[in-house]
């Protein structure tokens, strides 16, 4: 069984910060990639940020400059710093993770939290 655990979120101000985070436990063999995305109601769902296990990341354009992911493949962690936010980064949050598990002879899955809200906005 795996686990995907999502912190932070919350209100904040136009220009603002917001910092959020995510865990990833259970069977784990190994995590590939994991990062976020986002959707808001009657929107698709997009990809905020990703990151590899070797460190290659990947910003939606809408983020550069703005947003920084980091991953600890010790502890199977992520967070995502949000700088500048905007109105539009208003957003339900989702954090995902590409696993191999220990539990049988499956390949890699993706599994999901339940996501976290942030919204921006004075």
């Amino acid at each position: 069984q795996v686990q995907v655990e999502e912190s932070g979120g919350g209100l904040v101000l136009p220009g603002g910060s917001l910092r959020i985070s995510c865990v990833v436990s259970g069977s784990i063999f190994r995590v590939n990639d994991m990062g976020w995305y986002r959707q808001a109601p009657e929107n698709q769902r997009e990809l905020v940020a990703k990151v590899s296990r070797g460190g290659s990341i990947t910003y939606a354009d809408s983020v550069k400059g703005r947003f920084t992911i980091t991953r600890h493949n010790a502890e199977n962690t992520v967070s995502l710093q949000m700088d500048m936010l905007k109105p539009e980064d208003t957003n339900n949050y989702l954090c995902y993770a590409v696993v191999v598990s220990n539990t049988g002879s499956l390949g890699a899955t993706t599994y999901w939290g339940k996501g976290i809200l942030v919204t921006v906005s004075s």
